[in-house]
């Protein structure tokens, strides 16, 4: 691996955290005020999300797993000490264990209010947590291999991931509801399997142009080539508690793919 370049396999690291009131410990609406605070120190890096309990952040590129962990921290410190200043607290779960998605308010913007209207409860029931790691590509071919090769470790590494076993006040009997939540979407799960970029690609358009959907951010699988940047992006796990599992978990994703990508030059693949 000496001759790969240090730009490949770069990472992204986003986190979706539940908003809490710490005297009731129920999911509660943040009115977008931890992110307008947010943005004044970390500017895009902090997102409203479609249900107002809900706060978004993302890393910048990161070179390595070190300064994607430094970034990770840093982010929750900032999160978490706006939140304590308006009186709330923040939480990493994939699912609240006892808050009813019916009492929370969805955020009034133009995506959010299109998603509800398209998909109904199945959009207001949705309120879950994830962390999605972006692995850094050479190019749209290669993360294309890459994405395709990776879907085998999917369940392993989500595995590893899982801790939202309540819904609602009830013991479900899963280990992460919060994919039997996301479930009711379309085009999520684990996507089939691409011949080429350029397959996905016309498979994409034909969802546009037959109106399935009006742009690539609706394609919600556990993997996907990203459709902006060339990153392969993983969606499957629920948001771990700590910073370590965080890191951990990204690290997996990033040695797959560098894996994967060594075994290609070998003119192998993980299934040989």
């Amino acid at each position: 691996m000496s001759s790969v370049s240090p730009t490949l396999f770069t990472l992204g690291v986003e986190e979706e955290y539940m908003v809490i009131d710490p005297s009731s410990k129920e999911l509660t609406s943040h009115e977008q005020r931890i992110v307008l605070e947010g943005q004044k120190i970390l500017k895009d890096k902090v997102k409203a999300e479609m249900h107002q309990a809900v706060v978004e952040v993302g890393t910048d590129i990161c070179k390595g797993i070190e300064e994607a962990q430094k970034e990770v921290a840093s982010l929750r410190q900032i999160v978490s000490t706006i939140a304590g200043d308006l009186n709330l607290w923040v939480g990493a779960s994939g699912t609240h264990p006892f808050s009813h998605w019916q009492n929370q308010l969805i955020t009034d913007h133009v995506r959010y209010n299109q998603i509800v209207n398209e998909l109904q409860d199945a959009a207001r029931s949705n309120l879950i947590f994830g962390l999605h790691v972006h692995v850094g590509m050479q190019d749209r071919k290669m993360a294309m291999h890459i994405a395709n090769t990776a879907r085998y470790f999917l369940p392993h590494v989500y595995a590893l991931s899982t801790n939202s076993p309540f819904w609602e006040g009830r013991l479900t009997g899963y280990k992460s509801y919060r994919t039997k939540v996301f479930d009711k979407f379309p085009r999520t799960g684990i996507p089939d399997y691409f011949e080429t970029i350029e397959d996905y690609e016309n498979y994409v358009n034909l969802l546009i142009k037959t109106n399935c959907i009006d742009n690539a951010k609706k394609i919600w699988w556990d993997v996907r080539v990203h459709p902006v940047f060339n990153t392969v992006e993983f969606r499957i796990c629920d948001v771990p508690l700590t910073i370590k599992e965080t890191t951990v978990i990204a690290a997996l994703f990033q040695a797959i793919c560098a894996k994967i990508y060594k075994l290609r030059h070998q003119n192998l693949n993980f299934m040989n």
